[in-house]
């Protein structure tokens, strides 16, 4: 369940809003997965249940108001895109950055928007709500109407590309580096890079272990963030804890809000993955 917990009616000694935490302040590191867990989705999904606990810990003040955590109210679907198409033998791991308001958050499924999650995905399964829902930004789950636009994008392209799930997931797996979704006060979304920095630092930090964790999990030989700033983060998690034979890459996020993405992201895309090397896996005969 979500721990999030604010302090008193909301104001802290600055004039912002404060979120306390139900436990002790998070250590820099945690401890790997345990071994017992033998296949690929249950050492990854393991590895997020330990990422949960320790972002239980964290505090954030204004602008944060809200915060939504799909891999809570929404780990039965989750848990089923995982154990579905988290497999051995996957060369590559598409990284976003966090749940957009209309994809992840509602379905659990990274850049889930809700067609492509029903429809293409065969997803499953219930989806609950935050225990601190904002009135103007209401958890629907399967059932949301409001299309994701990043998310229509990404796995339209892979769809049109690779015709069935099964052709993408032999090669690739999706993921979010943060699980996280933040909102003010007046249910704008709000991306890590507008969090205060200490705030920010101290929930990278824990989501850049749990990456770590996950790209061993899997055993990727190449990792491609979705937007510059997954990819930069990527690079710098990886190579601070010393993982070898893994190479980090970006392409192009599919964002509306940005210009040269709705200009043509699926031929930018095509064009950088045919350099990487990933395009001739994923063609179809």
């Amino acid at each position: 369940m979500p721990c999030w917990e604010m302090s008193g009616d909301g104001e802290t000694a600055g004039g912002g809003a404060g979120l306390q935490p139900l436990c002790d302040p998070p250590q820099q590191s945690f401890n790997s997965a345990p071994e017992l867990s033998v296949s690929p989705s249950s050492r990854f999904l393991q590895v997020e249940l330990e990422l949960n606990t320790h972002l239980r810990r964290l505090t954030f003040s204004e602008p944060v108001r809200y915060i939504y955590n799909p891999l809570e109210y929404a780990w039965d679907t989750h848990r089923c895109y995982v154990e579905k198409y988290c497999q051995g033998g996957q060369r590559v791991l598409f990284l976003g950055m966090n749940p957009g308001p209309f994809g992840m958050a509602q379905t659990g499924v990274p850049f889930g928007e809700v067609k492509s999650v029903v429809d293409w995905l065969k997803i499953t399964g219930e989806v609950g709500h935050p225990s601190d829902e904002h009135p103007k930004r209401r958890i629907t789950g399967l059932a949301c109407t409001q299309s994701e636009v990043s998310g229509a994008r990404f796995w339209g392209f892979f769809r049109k590309l690779c015709g069935e799930p099964s052709l993408f997931f032999q090669h690739c797996f999706v993921h979010n580096l943060c699980p996280l979704i933040f909102m003010s006060a007046s249910g704008k979304n709000l991306t890590p890079p507008e969090l205060l920095l200490r705030e920010r630092e101290a929930l990278l930090a824990l989501c850049d272990i749990a990456l770590c964790q996950a790209v061993e999990a899997l055993g990727v030989s190449m990792v491609i963030g979705v937007g510059r700033v997954a990819e930069q983060r990527a690079r710098r998690a990886l190579s601070a804890a010393g993982v070898e034979g893994v190479r980090v890459e970006g392409i192009m996020h599919p964002s509306p809000r940005n210009p040269l993405a709705n200009k043509g992201w699926e031929e930018v895309a095509k064009a950088k993955l045919s350099e990487l090397g990933v395009m001739s896996m994923l063609k179809k005969e």
